[in-house]
């Protein structure tokens, strides 16, 4: 999406209503959306938040995403072995 530019009127209560455009492109349309906001030099800048569902929230705990990078580390030097299906996995097993 290009840059663009709006002007919005801030409401009773320091209300803002971000343009529908926006809202669609930065799924800010769903229930429960959230809008991170930051002061910077001078600016206030928005920026979209798209929590993680409950039911998911596991996989973004410290411990899993070390698990992760050690399991890319792993990849990445050669340390492990990919197999085409459930036959190749018991040969290799056996063997």
């Amino acid at each position: 999406m290009a840059e663009e530019h709006s002007f919005v009127t801030v409401q009773g209560r320091g209300l803002i209503a971000i343009p529908t455009a926006l809202r669609r492109h930065f799924g800010l349309d769903q229930p429960g959306a959230q809008v991170e906001v930051i002061e910077r030099e001078g600016e206030i800048v928005l920026r979209p938040h798209v929590a993680v569902p409950a039911d998911q929230a596991w996989f973004w705990t410290d411990r899993w995403q070390q698990m992760e990078r050690e399991a890319d580390n792993a990849i990445a030097a050669g340390l492990v072995t990919s197999l085409e299906g459930a036959e190749e996995l018991l040969t290799d097993l056996e063997s």
